[in-house]
């Protein structure tokens, strides 16, 4: 049965990010286990609901399926908690910045030092580190080597290889935990990478769906033709139909972002009919022929 996550956080459908995020911390605050009268299963309620309705993609598609729907309940891009090659994906709340989150600092003013007034571990400093990556590969997911900053916990192991997974902007941050500095008697900070999308010069990314414009001819947009389209991955041949006008939207389904493993978007042509700044004779003639036959 699908959970209605706006009446669970207690916001309307059109809520902004802002509203969600306070809504949130106040049924987190009234629920959490370790405050007396808490209630864990409301609290976890609520914190699902949070990881849907923060992140753009998730919302998107929750108000299209609803909570059965693939990628929902909170569970990230790779499924369960560990997301891709067993590194932590829960940086991904959003597509503005790669927003974070610690339920730490939400109690820590209620219970004074985190969960439950009890002590905190220490902890080392986490790192940031910039990725760039093409278009096509935060598209289709890629694989990319990173070298470890000597500070880190992990520097002795240089370089390590980690997965990029399909439909990752720019500003969204992928988390290694425990990739971050070491302190003594204490736990490893993380490791976040910044992803940086570098734009293509044909296509933009829609939700799931990919779009560029297809310029036409006059001729052919008139008596119909067929074009050849390189999308991210292949060729394909697209039917221009006679009488098509500027504007229209050809389709070339499932050629677009993986929204989950059975299902994908698609490539939206948008046509613009070029019509010619200047004429010669010859041309200039058959258009007077046309405006006589009253085209």
């Amino acid at each position: 049965m699908s959970k209605d996550y706006y009446q669970t956080l207690g916001v309307s459908k059109t809520a902004t990010k802002d509203e969600i995020k306070k809504a949130f911390r106040k049924k987190a605050h009234e629920f959490h286990p370790d405050k007396q009268g808490g209630d864990e299963a409301k609290f976890k309620e609520a914190n699902e609901a949070y990881q849907v309705l923060s992140d753009d993609q998730k919302r998107a598609q929750y108000d299209r399926f609803g909570s059965a729907g693939p990628n929902m309940g909170g569970r990230g891009f790779g499924g369960g908690g560990q997301g891709f090659g067993g590194f932590d994906f829960s940086g991904f709340q959003n597509g503005q910045g790669g927003m974070e989150f610690d339920l730490n600092d939400i109690f820590e003013g209620f219970f004074g030092g985190g969960f439950g007034g009890r002590q905190r571990t220490p902890r080392g400093r986490s790192f940031q580190l910039g990725l760039k990556i093409t278009f096509k590969e935060s598209i289709l997911g890629t694989k990319k080597k990173i070298k470890i900053p000597k500070e880190s916990s992990e520097a002795s192991r240089g370089e390590i290889e980690i997965d990029i997974p399909a439909g990752i902007e720019s500003g969204q941050k992928l988390k290694l935990s425990g990739y971050g500095e070491a302190v003594e008697g204490g736990q490893a900070g993380d490791l976040y990478l910044v992803i940086s999308v570098t734009p293509h010069e044909l296509y933009r990314k829609e939700g799931y769906h990919l779009v560029r414009t297809l310029e036409v001819k006059l001729t052919d947009a008139i008596l119909g033709a067929k074009y050849k389209i390189e999308t991210l991955e292949r060729e394909v041949t697209v039917k221009i139909p006679k009488g098509i006008r500027s504007g229209t939207l050809l389709r070339i389904k499932g050629e677009g972002v993986r929204a989950s493993a059975f299902q994908r978007g698609d490539i939206l042509l948008e046509v613009k009919v070029l019509i010619p700044s200047s004429l010669n004779k010859e041309q200039k003639k058959l258009i007077e022929e046309l405006k006589k036959l009253d085209l």
